[in-house]
This record gives C-alpha cells, structure tokens and sequence, in this order.
C-alpha cells in the first residue's frame, strides 16, 4: 500500500510554542491519526523539527549569554515536552541544526549549480553604521513598498502578503537600534526561480490522488504571484549569522529558509535511515504521498520555492499543501500587552486539560484557510454543552444502566424497526464524519459526531431504560445496549481528536487499548463485561479561563461607552433582563401539530445531553423540512407550560415581517447551548 508523509511547519527555536502553534498541530496530528486508525496508508510517518537557524537566534543567545547551539537545545527540549502534553504524536521530532540537514542543504545546493540554477551577483543590502553589520531581512522595518503598511519586515507584509526586498522598503530603519541604515553591496548566491516557472504553473494545478495540491483560495493567491512573474531567490546571508556555511563560500551562509524545509527530510532520514527515507517517500519514483500543514504566512515558501527546489534537486514534490487561517483570540490579534498571547505552558499552568484544547481547536478548523477565533465564551460553552453535557454524559449514563444488568454485559440486539433506524442513522452521520476527515475537515467531523450524541442521548430519553428496569428488564437490557453500541461509534470517532478521552471510553467500554477501529466500532460480545464507568471528561469553569485571558482593562483614552436611546417599553431593571437566559438551539425535529394550523413541534438541541419539546406558533411560515437544522434563539429557563398536549419547554426568539414570524437565527459556528447576550 501507498505511505503518506505529514509534515508541519517547523516552530522556530526562539520561544514557547503557543496557541497558533498548537492549531497546526492539533489539525495535522487529529488527522494523521485518523489516517492510521482507517487503514488507507500502508504506513504514516508524522514529521517535525524545530527550525533553529537565523540572525534572530544568534542574537538572542547572545542576549542570553549562551552559545547558539546551546541556546536551541534548550528550546527543543521545551518544544518536544509541551507537544507531548498536548497530545501531539510526532514520529520524529528533529531539528534544523543537525548533521543530517547539513549534509542535504550542500547536496541540494550542489545539484541546483549542477542544472545552471545558481547565479552570483552583488547585492546592494542595508548595513548599520551602529551595530557594525548588514541586516538581514527581518532586522530591517518599514512601510510596504506595495500597500503602505508601516511597521513591516523587509521580505514580506503582513497586511497584504506582499514579497520584496529589504532595500525596497521606504522609511527603513534598523530593527536593533531604531537607526536608518546605509547601502553597501556583497555578493550573494540566488537560486534563478523564473526559469522554473513553467514546472510551477503545471505544479500548482495539478491534482494528486485524486485531489488538487492546493485549496482554491490558496491557488487563487499563488497564480497571483505567477502572474506578476517569479524572481530570483536569494538564498546567502553575510556573516555574522548561525546557520550552515555555504561550501566554497567564506562568510556566507546558506539563509534560514533553504535550510528549513530541508529538515522534513533530514528528521525523515533521521528516523528510516537515508536509503529507506529516499526509496519509500522521498524519491521522485517513492509511492508515497507528502502532505505539509501549514499557516497561510509562508505560501510562498511552500507552494513555489520548496517545490522548485524539490523539482530540481529529482526529489519528490508534496502532494498536497493544506493551509489553515490564522489564530485570533477574543476576536483580537495575539497580542502580550493585551494578555492575548497565550503560550502552551500558560494553558496547562491554569490547569486547562489539554484535551478540551484540541476539541476546541478541532470544531474551529474546516478544510479552508480561514482565519479562526479562541473565544473563551465560545471554548467554555462548547467543551461544556457539546463534549462534556452532550456526548460524555451520553456515554456515562449508558454505561451507568449497562452495569446494572447480567454482571455488566451486553445483550443481543434486537432487530425491530426503531433499532434498525436508529443504527442506520448512527453510520450514516459515521458515513459523513469519516468523509469529513478525508477531505481535511475536522469542524464537519466534529458536527457529524455530535449528531451522533444528539441521537443516542434522544434515544435514551424515549426508551427510558431505568423507568422498564422491573417490568420489561430484558428490554431495558437490550435498550443500554443499543446505547452502548453508539458510545462505540463515538469512542472511534473521538479517537483522533481527543485521544485520552476515547481511550479512556474504549477501557470503560470494555475493549483492549485500540482495539475498536473505523472497521470494527458496531461488534458486539455478549461476554464482553464494561468497567465501572465514570466521566471521561469535566467541565471547563469560568474562574479557571480567567486564568488564562484576564478581562483586559479600558486602554486610557478609549472613547465612553456612547449612549443608548430610551427604549420605547417601559424600562426594568437590569437584573430581571439578566435572568432571560437566552441559549442558541439546535432544531433536530419538526412535526405539524394536528389541528392546530400554526404550531409545529420541535425537537431543540441545547446542548444538556437530551433534547427538548417545544411548541411554537410558526407553522404559517416554516414547514418541518425548512426548520431542521436552523440555530435558533431559545429563551431557556422560561417555566414549562403544556400547548395542545405538549409539553413545551422553552420559546423561541421571533420577529414578524407582515403577519408572518421571522426567527432570529444565529450562524452555523454557535453551538447549540451557548449563552446569547
């Protein structure tokens, strides 16, 4: 069978890692795991190093009083032991700095000369008269020569994703010491892009196994940048500057970003050896396909200049570039001064459990590059209504009723009519998990799973086990049992998400560690005794997440609070408005109500484990269908009345245009119990 190669960004070595860092790897690890668990690879290898070269680490070793060398290692050490915390399942986790990497940058820069792509030519580049150096392209700030920008590296802006070189930039000033540099020239190595451009175009629009290399959005950029025409890649740097020396070349070293992409397969070589890291994934001829997992702040490296290096060097070039957005926390930029950034460390020292993380971070990341937001609400309210109240408590009560029968076993399942359309409901939203997780898309798999929980928690509800627990005890056998079977279904799909929690559920469960598999979650032994269940998962409380992001205060000189109009009905106190506890809802059912014209029965998901009954006077402008699956508003704690026979508990928020309701409808990213205010 066919091997797969995962790869993610290389973190660099000067700093913590932090939350952006923990989306990629979350996403990259959740479905290299879903890969090994389905079987589709023969094999999947997991890489990643730390990248550890470059003018900014030599200077804050320098700040540090340590060699560079000494300095990386310290920072790997921290690296490998917080994504161990996290869960993340490397294979290898390398570094940039290594004999390995050494030998394949020169190799890679011999075999480029070989084909004529390496120029020589002088560069005229900044120098600080004050710090007595040339700046680097990081060490250089001012306005994009493009967009205007200020505050801008010199090799790429962040507000428009322009790349140009550091002597474009206007208003520069050196980043070290806030002075304005001088020009000098120096000879420099350049990898000659343009003549590559052709193999580019076909590279990019390409499909492999059967699916495009790239996202639209992220192909839509890239044929930008082949539009405007490729240039030369310089790839020197002068001295000083820690990093590889460049063979034949006294004083230049090879620049950080021909080196760093170089290291997935150095750690690859690190791990198999160099003759099997060649034959079974990096080979121009290897059966293998190489997926790189990156943010969308390094395209350019990705999608253009490491292909083409790749390319020209007879190597094999990914498969597949996915890229997700970036990480903005409280709907604001990461930010220190803010107490917006926030490391891997200070997430595990407020006592956070890593695995809530990741099934927050999970329900965030679909298959495309858009920006995503940590809302501490939004984490709060999804790990307390989706994974602890809806799927946790499904399981834990299942388990709970399983245990009281014939020495905690489970029974033969019956094949009535409601079983048979229950089961076939659990695969068919299995069906669509799974289809989510091969195309990328871990907030579908998550939706899919949770609709899994919905119906095994509305199944619980209707049979009602613990009431036919003496007169009918074969059937409330049969009933956790069936129950029991969807908690498997949910044990397996968990499995690459949050996989503590489903190993913690396949134990109680009764199964062997990894043994349930996508093949196998529906087996039934009726000698298979469950454990003693207990919860496999807490929930999450608001002191705690005060911890982690603090209410920032009101930055001097903010603008007042403006004024708000007197409402037109007569006004009340903010405390009887406080007690409206307002939740976003689910609808999973509807149904007419016979002999009533206007009200339809609902069936709403708020996230408390079991759905619930609501009557509601719209039928005049919804039919079943057209409700299902909408996020409405839900006044949650208004007391329970009956309505035709129903007992309704809850209304829905409405508008009227004409004489007809208008529902207030939240977007698709809302999980069903989150607080409306």
């Amino acid at each position: 069978m066919k091997r797969l190669l995962v790869t993610t960004a290389l973190p660099y070595a000067n700093g913590s890692l932090h939350l952006g860092h923990l989306v990629e790897a979350v996403q990259a690890d959740a479905l290299v795991r879903y890969q090994k668990l389905a079987g589709r690879y023969g094999e999947v290898l997991f890489v990643c190093a730390d990248d550890m070269h470059g003018t900014p680490i030599e200077l804050a070793a320098r700040k540090q009083g340590l060699p560079p060398e000494a300095y990386v290692e310290g920072i790997h050490a921290e690296h490998a032991r917080d994504y161990a915390a996290f869960g993340i399942g490397h294979d290898v986790f390398y570094k940039t700095h290594s004999d390995e990497n050494r030998a394949w940058a020169e190799e890679f820069y011999a075999r480029l000369k070989a084909k004529g792509l390496i120029e020589t030519r002088d560069v005229e580049q900044f120098y600080c008269d004050v710090d007595k150096r040339f700046l680097p392209d990081r060490y250089v700030k001012g306005l994009c020569p493009k967009c205007g920008t200020p505050d801008q590296y010199g090799d790429v802006c962040e507000h428009c994703n322009s790349t140009y070189s550091p002597t474009e930039l206007k208003e520069p000033r050196c980043s070290l010491c806030g002075t304005p540099p001088v020009r000098r020239q120096s000879p420099h190595k350049f990898v000659a892009l343009p003549k590559l451009q052709g193999y580019l175009e076909k590279f990019v629009n390409e499909t492999a196994d059967g699916q495009p290399r790239l996202q639209p959005e992220i192909l839509n950029f890239v044929k930008t940048w082949l539009a405007a025409g490729l240039r030369d890649w310089d790839i020197s740097r002068d001295a000083p500057y820690f990093g590889f020396e460049i063979p034949g070349e006294p004083g230049k070293y090879f620049y950080v970003w021909l080196d760093a992409p170089i290291g997935y397969l150095s750690s690859t070589e690190h791990k198999l050896g160099r003759e099997r890291a060649l034959a079974d994934y990096w080979s121009a001829g290897a059966d293998a396909d190489i997926w790189h997992f990156i943010g969308k702040d390094i395209v350019y490296f990705h999608t253009l200049f490491w292909p083409a290096m790749l390319y020209a060097a007879g190597l094999r070039e990914p498969a597949r570039v996915h890229v997700h957005g970036m990480l903005t926390v409280n709907g604001e930029k990461m930010s220190k001064s803010r107490g917006t950034f926030i490391n891997a460390r200070q997430y595990l020292d407020a006592g956070l459990d890593p695995e809530h993380l990741r099934y927050y971070l999970a329900s965030l990341l679909g298959d495309s590059p858009g920006d995503i937001d940590f809302s501490v609400e939004g984490f709060h309210d999804r790990i307390n209504s989706e994974l602890n109240n809806n799927l946790g408590n499904f399981c834990n009560r299942a388990l709970t009723f399983l245990g009281r029968f014939d020495g905690a076993t489970v029974a033969e399942l019956p094949t009535d009519e409601p079983t048979t359309r229950l089961l076939a409901q659990v695969r068919e939203y299995f069906e669509r998990a799974c289809s989510h997780y091969k195309m990328y898309d871990l907030k579908g798999a998550i939706e899919s799973i949770r609709q899994i929980g919905i119906l095994g928690n509305a199944y619980l509800q209707t049979t009602a086990p613990w009431k036919s627990l003496k007169l009918n005890p074969g059937g409330a056998h049969q009933a956790v049992s069936i129950a029991a079977v969807v908690a498997q279904c949910l044990c397996v799909l968990l499995k690459p998400i949050v996989p503590k929690i489903a190993a913690e559920l396949e134990r109680q469960l009764g199964f062997a560690t990894d043994t349930l598999t996508f093949d196998n979650w529906h087996a039934l032994d009726p000698n298979r005794r469950v454990a003693e269940p207990k919860a496999i998962t807490t929930q999450v409380e608001p002191e705690t997440l005060a911890k982690l992001v603090p209410v920032a205060p009101v930055p001097p000189g903010a603008p007042a609070t403006p004024v708000v109009a007197a409402p037109q009905s007569p006004e009340l106190d903010f405390a009887a408005f406080e007690a409206v506890d307002l939740r976003c809802g689910l609808v999973v059912a509807a149904e007419k109500v016979p002999k009533a014209d206007k009200l339809l029965k609902l069936t709403v998901d708020l996230g408390e484990g079991a759905p619930r009954t609501i009557a509601a006077g719209i039928a005049i402008a919804y039919s079943p269908e057209a409700i299902v699956g909408k996020r409405v508003v839900v006044v949650a704690n208004l007391k329970a009345r009956t309505i035709r026979g129903i007992e309704s508990r809850g209304m829905l928020l409405a508008g009227t245009v004409g004489d007809k309701p208008l529902l207030a409808e939240l977007p698709a990213d809302v999980a069903p119990g989150t607080r409306v205010k």
